[in-house]
């Protein structure tokens, strides 16, 4: 029998297959090419970095570190990583100033996600690390046109909850009805031929569902008020929500509006983590574990003339260690509080950049009334009073128990609710989330609450820039200040979001590396 060669076997095979570089692939002859690349050359020559925070910046920089031969060791000062890459489950703590630390009292296996809940599709960092440790995802539906706008006031649709659906559905049919009029009578000059006047009307009667006559009356796009069925069983149709009521009654205001499918980071499709976002600091936690100094509280960060050296305290006192680079992914409104030598134009930044305020409360629920009562299988209720939002799961349907996040607020609103107890909290949800779901008091079990701005360690939920702060701020603290680089969503243009924690990660790491290895290493700039 004779003996086929490799170059003969990949000529034959690609003959086949249409290709020679797959058959190299299968037989492990070629690296398959990574979903998101990030290959640095040269070695680490023993150096050794402090990571300030085991959240995800702090872990991925870890991660990536290790594998160009560095020497890492993480301080956290919680006793958990992840930062505000958290679910809260039973048993999870979280310590607030002047309320003191809570325990959730969650079954086993009910849980929500404090922090982060969503991947959106082009996050391509995030997803890689997924794949890469073996998190399992899931897609996470975040626009549900059967959730509910509820509005506070006194119009005619105020204090009643109103499907997405008939008010989306109703705002697109009078809009469209009123340009086709505009344009067919020659109202809107947009320097457009007859025939194409024309074709802008035809496709305002598709979008909007106008009649022949170009009016908008009912369609079935907004649901119906009996369903379709068997029989002479039709369906029947409600009228339509008149474009005056929705105006009085506040449903064109900008807590309705600003909705999530026209919004680039929240458009479909969406993921989340299978169990819970935490999964994912769970797998770097298994990675760089051996690394992390838990219950590690910062005090001192001190540029050394070489080197550097940070101060912290633990169960056993206060400690000390030195390193060639120290990285920073703690929030700045914590760093503002903790001794150090940066220049004056570092300093400045970390004492100015302002935080969000943002709260969440997870409300445990006997049954999923949302799902069997109302058919909503996630999505988001809005609504104009300080609840904000009302997030149903995307997860476990049509199972017994079920989480709620009976409140996502911003700004002022989630001050107010903030300055709440915790008791109080719970109380203001079930209150203004009976208005919506009566079925509140009698299925609810217990809740955990989280206001970001007043947990300890975090003191904000992400950073906020204005366009004159980007110059002012943002920049100074992009440079490092001598052997002290500065890591974390808030050093992105992808404020809140996991991406903005690992593409600030990987981009510190290649700034290192290149300072350390004498080579110049530019992080890949990707498109969407």
């Amino acid at each position: 029998m004779n003996k086929l060669s490799r170059r003969d076997f990949l000529k034959r095979t690609g003959a086949f297959t249409g290709g020679v570089y797959p058959s190299m692939l299968a037989m492990g002859m070629l690296p398959a090419a990574p979903a998101h690349p990030f290959k640095l050359e040269g070695n680490a020559n023993g150096k050794e970095v402090v990571i300030l925070g085991a959240g995800l910046a702090g872990m991925a920089a870890a991660y990536e570190l290790t594998k160009l031969g560095y020497k890492c060791t993480i301080l956290e000062a919680r006793e958990r990583v992840g930062g505000r890459c958290w679910s809260v489950r039973k048993g999870s703590i979280n310590e607030e100033k002047e309320l003191g630390a809570h325990t959730a009292g969650f079954d086993e296996g009910q849980y929500f996600n404090a922090g982060p809940s969503r991947i959106p599709h082009h996050h391509a960092l995030t997803l890689h690390y997924c794949k890469e440790l073996n998190v399992p995802i899931q897609v996470y539906n975040n626009v549900n046109e059967n959730t509910y706008y509820y509005s506070e006031g006194k119009g005619p649709l105020s204090n009643k909850k109103v499907r997405v659906r008939e008010v989306h559905n109703d705002m697109r049919g009078w809009m469209a009805e009123l340009l086709a009029k505009g344009m067919d009578g020659g109202k809107i000059d947009a320097g457009m031929s007859k025939e194409d006047t024309l074709k802008v009307v035809e496709y305002l009667r598709a979008e909007g569902g106008l009649d022949v006559d170009k009016l908008y009356k009912v369609s079935a796009r907004r649901g119906y008020i009996e369903s379709p069925g068997p029989g002479d069983r039709e369906g029947k149709l409600g009228d339509p929500l008149t474009l005056l009521a929705m105006l009085q009654s506040g449903l064109l205001d900008p807590d309705f509006y600003n909705v999530a499918e026209y919004t680039y980071e929240l458009q479909g499709t969406l993921f989340q983590a299978v169990g819970g976002m935490d999964k994912i600091a769970t797998a770097f936690q298994q990675k760089v574990g051996g690394m992390i100094r838990l219950n590690a509280e910062v005090t001192s960060i001190r540029n050394l003339e070489q080197g550097v050296k940070v101060v912290y305290k633990d169960k056993t006192g206060e400690k000390s260690l030195q390193a060639d680079f120290c990285i920073c992914t703690i929030p700045l409104p914590v760093l503002s509080n903790i001794d150090h030598n940066f220049s004056s134009d570092v300093s400045r930044a970390i004492d100015s950049v302002v935080y969000m305020n943002t709260g969440k409360i997870g409300l445990q629920f006997k049954r999923r009334f949302w799902e069997e009562d109302e058919g909503i299988y996630g999505g988001i209720t809005h609504t104009n009073n300080q609840l904000t939002q009302i997030f149903y799961p995307s997860y476990d349907y049509l199972s017994g128990k079920g989480v709620l996040i009976g409140y996502y607020n911003f700004n002022d609103k989630a001050v107010a609710t903030g300055n709440l107890s915790y008791q109080q909290r719970e109380q203001f949800a079930l209150d203004k989330g009976s208005q919506i779901h009566p079925q509140y008091r009698q299925e609810f079990e217990t809740s955990f609450s989280v206001s970001w701005h007043k947990t300890k360690y975090n003191m904000g939920g992400w950073a906020l820039y204005s366009a004159e702060e980007r110059q002012s701020l943002y920049k100074p603290l992009l440079q490092p200040d001598k052997q002290v680089y500065f890591a974390g969503e808030h050093m992105t243009y992808l404020n809140a979001w996991m991406a903005g924690a690992f593409e600030s990660a990987r981009s510190v790491v290649a700034a290192l590396h290149s300072r350390t290895s004498g080579s110049r290493f530019a992080y890949p700039v990707l498109g969407s």
